[in-house]
């Protein structure tokens, strides 16, 4: 019993239950049941938060292999499986997995708590209570590895000797689309994945001073689904565009009027015959084949991150202030942004030596 207030009534009594009262048990029929409908209602809650699918599709596969280990639903594991779980089966795995399969099951449980712990208890008689705590949550973070991308007297002999190739090549359309993917990430360091899901509509040659590039498709910070943002053709972008658009993307596609037309077509067609996107796999082959011909010396494979990390570092060696390198990129957090710029080995001395100049120039006007 309990009292209970009523708003102008004064106070009464009232009967409150436990909600740790058991139920009459379920079904093991009704139990898989709702296991299978609450894992589907995480599954839409998720995507109606607007998270990506991949992110979506790499939670369930964490929880479907607690499930797998646990071997019961995963609303009965308590500290101590978690205990065993974390501090023994993935005891040696990479500190990202644990990190991110302990997030998953925190998902699950504050899914159950947010809408299920009535009908949970009603059928098991459970009251939702998540294993992972202080004690036992995974501690570390996920380093960015460390990609030192190529210089810019490096880059520009790649470039040079792909742009040979296009006099040379057996089809000029792909090999020329390739080049200007290439070389569009190494100007505004797009992310591969935003250069093929880029519209012929999102280049707006109207806006600010080069014309701005509309991505849609950005990556979100911890999978929060696809940021959008404006990319300035700076850098030269303006001009690698302005030639592939008006040269080169009429032999890939023939139809600049219609809705969705991708701005990288593939050689291939859709059903109804308009022409696909390009996908990643093509542009990464594609850079690899050209590193391989034209430079050899580079000691690892130059992938389209690593040009996003060349883009990143000559920005800022040519003065742009870090803030504005983080909008380029459309990264969420400046110290992410950080990692990307690598300054030539003598730039905090070059820095120090202007500071010092400058010092001496105001010493010398007292």
């Amino acid at each position: 019993m309990a009292l209970v207030k009523v708003w102008w009534l004064g106070l009464g009594l009232a009967a409150v239950r436990d909600l740790r009262d058991a139920c009459g048990p379920a079904s093991l029929e009704e139990v898989a049941a709702f296991e299978t409908d609450v894992l589907a209602g995480l599954v839409l809650a998720r995507a109606s938060a607007g998270l990506a699918d991949s992110t979506i599709s790499s939670e369930v596969g964490h929880l479907e292999l607690m499930r797998a280990w646990f071997g019961r639903p995963l609303w009965e594991m308590l500290p101590a499986d978690a205990d065993v779980y974390f501090g023994t089966v993935l005891r040696a795995a990479a500190s990202g997995t644990r990190l991110a399969r302990a997030q998953a099951l925190k998902t699950y449980f504050l899914f159950l708590e947010l809408r299920h712990q009535v009908e949970l208890h009603r059928l098991t008689g459970l009251v939702v209570a998540c294993p992972i705590d202080e004690l036992n949550r995974p501690r570390g973070r996920r380093k960015a590895a460390l990609r030192i991308p190529p210089s810019a007297v490096q880059l520009e002999q790649l470039f040079a000797g792909w742009r040979s190739d296009l006099t040379t090549c057996r089809k000029y359309a792909p090999t020329a689309r390739n080049y200007a993917t290439a070389k569009l990430m190494s100007e505004v360091g797009l992310r591969v994945n935003e250069v093929c899901r880029l519209d012929l509509s999102d280049v707006k040659w109207e806006l600010g001073r080069f014309g701005k590039l509309h991505v849609r498709h950005g990556k979100g910070a911890r999978g929060s689904g696809p940021r959008e943002r404006m990319v300035p053709l700076i850098n030269g972008a303006d001009r690698t565009l302005r030639w592939f658009v008006q040269d080169v993307w009429g032999q890939l596609d023939d139809d600049h009027a219609r809705p969705g037309a991708p701005l990288f077509p593939s050689e291939r067609k859709n059903v109804d015959g308009s022409a696909a996107r390009i996908g990643p796999d093509r542009l990464r082959g594609a850079l690899a084949n050209a590193a391989a011909r034209h430079l050899p010396d580079w000691p690892d494979t130059l992938t389209p991150h690593v040009l996003r990390h060349f883009c990143a570092s000559q920005l800022y060696a040519g003065g742009m202030d870090l803030v504005a390198v983080q909008e380029t990129l459309g990264h969420a957090w400046i110290t992410t942004t950080m990692h990307y710029v690598h300054v030539h080995r003598t730039h905090v001395e070059d820095a120090w030596l202007a500071g010092q100049a400058r010092a001496a120039a105001r010493l010398k006007g007292l």
